[in-house]
């Protein structure tokens, strides 16, 4: 069921879902202007990411749980290692996105741009254009950005809840046009760090021969 629900996950919307384990949901949105500032600054906290490093908790809609290691190397670069016993790959390189089932040795490959985690692996990350953001709410120094694609609502919809001082990505909720929801919460996040370009690159014809000896 994970499998399937992360399989699920891939071609929802061009962006991620985010809100955090736990917490009441954030109270009404405080005014224009002030939405319009805390936008700005989320974007300018995404845009300034280079490389980042952290562990994530996934909670698929069937219940299932999973954990494991997630990196981003933008532009356009991420993976999600799962820890055992998942046999599960996510890798995103070079305009594609990989999911590779280690124990069937067996690829599914799709554009970067139909995934939810595209967004914030855009060259410039911005609120606007094909993105539309349909609600703003802030509480208890939580920013709430809720946004969809604006050709297409009805693929379902995407929350992003930063800390706001200082300003840190927390967790995303990816909600389908079924309303189901696939939640990733990311702790002890590391940012700034060298990431070797070859853990990404999977259309090398070695990489995933330097997967199976690493297992």
């Amino acid at each position: 069921m994970l499998r399937r629900s992360l399989l699920a996950a891939l071609p929802l919307l061009p962006v991620p879902m985010l809100a955090l384990t736990g917490l009441a949901r954030p109270a009404l949105a405080q005014g224009a202007a002030g939405n319009q500032a805390a936008v700005a600054r989320a974007e300018a906290y995404l845009n300034g990411i280079t490389t980042l490093r952290a562990r994530f908790l996934q909670i698929a809609h069937n219940g299932g749980t999973a954990e494991g290691n997630a990196y981003i190397s933008r532009p356009g670069r991420m993976r999600f290692d799962y820890d055992p016993p998942e046999q599960l790959l996510l890798v995103a390189s070079d305009g594609q996105f990989l999911y590779y089932d280690r124990e069937l040795r067996q690829p599914s490959i799709v554009p970067v741009g139909s995934t939810p985690l595209g967004f914030l692996l855009r060259a410039q990350i911005r609120f606007a254009g094909d993105i539309e953001v349909i609600n703003v709410d802030r509480r208890n120094g939580l920013l709430s950005i809720t946004a969809r694609r604006r050709d297409a609502p009805a693929e379902g919809r995407i929350t992003l809840v930063f800390a706001e001082e200082p300003m840190e990505l927390r967790q995303w909720i990816v909600v389908d046009s079924q309303q189901r929801e696939t939640r990733v919460t990311l702790n002890a996040m590391e940012r700034g760090m060298s990431l070797p370009r070859g853990m990404f690159t999977f259309n090398d014809p070695t990489f995933f021969e330097r997967e199976e000896r690493q297992r």
